[in-house]
């Protein structure tokens, strides 16, 4: 469903006025620590500062569902090109992004944050299985949302369940928390004189290559008019400073 068009507008523009809702992507890697790809797992510390940050943004009154990763403890996609049959190696990066979804959900527990964990894959005695009406209702009385197991189906990433997802929770913004503090025109820690877009469009993240997601995640947000910002999850208060509305990272919409 497309967004209010107007709303989202103003809130992209840097408006002060702030996001009423976010859906959060966030991957398996930005819960693994500094060492990113090359760390197996989850990293106490680093849950515990990324969970810090989301009730920094439910304290500010803005409504979190996020979409998670499971990259920290399998790759479908690298799996797959090892011999693993694709769909089956896909359903394995499926489960591991349950298990990073309860750790998220057991990190904002423990600082008094109240969470669910819906998975499109029904495992009743862990989670909730996906039910759009019922994610809703979360947000509305202030939960957040942590929507596990991708679509539930082989061959499409976590990157396309978060513009779904965020499609479907009319989400204001769709937020792309990553190791890096926007989008740049090349990778930032190989040339020191990458550039760093303020703003970009869909279809110029198509036509550069830039990274961002895969193709068929940008393709549904340019299409459903939902906005992305890409910021860095590392950077202490960004998340917050963004769900209130100040200008921060790399702002991606379809015009």
């Amino acid at each position: 469903m497309p967004n209010d068009s107007t709303a989202n507008a103003q809130n992209v523009s840097g408006s002060t006025k702030g996001y009423r809702r976010i859906l959060l992507k966030l991957s398996g890697e930005a819960l693994a620590g500094s060492e990113g790809d090359s760390k197996f797992g989850i990293d106490a510390q680093t849950l515990n500062g990324v969970c810090k940050e989301i009730a920094a943004v439910i304290e500010s009154g803005t409504q979190v569902a996020i979409v998670v990763g499971g990259g920290n403890f399998f790759r479908g996609i690298s799996a797959s090109e090892s011999g693993i049959e694709r769909a089956t190696a896909d359903y394995i990066g499926m489960l591991a992004t349950v298990m990073n979804a309860l750790a998220v959900q057991q990190g904002l527990k423990q600082i008094g944050v109240e969470a669910r964990v819906q998975s499109a894959i029904p495992i009743s005695p862990v989670s909730e299985p996906y039910v759009r009406l019922r994610a809703l209702k979360h947000l509305n009385n202030g939960r957040v949302v942590i929507f596990a197991a991708g679509t539930g189906n082989p061959y499409f990433t976590t990157d396309t369940a978060a513009s779904l997802r965020a499609a479907e929770m009319n989400a204001d913004v769709l937020v792309k928390a990553t190791n890096v503090d926007g989008v740049y025109d090349s990778d930032p820690a190989k040339n020191p004189q990458a550039k760093r877009y303020d703003s970009v469009t869909y279809d110029e993240v198509l036509q550069k290559r830039l990274g961002v997601m895969d193709a068929t995640a940008i393709a549904l947000c340019r299409d459903n008019n939902m906005a992305m910002k890409v910021l860095s999850i590392n950077e202490e208060g960004a998340l917050t400073r963004m769900s209130q509305g100040e200008d921060i990272g790399t702002t991606i919409t379809s015009t």
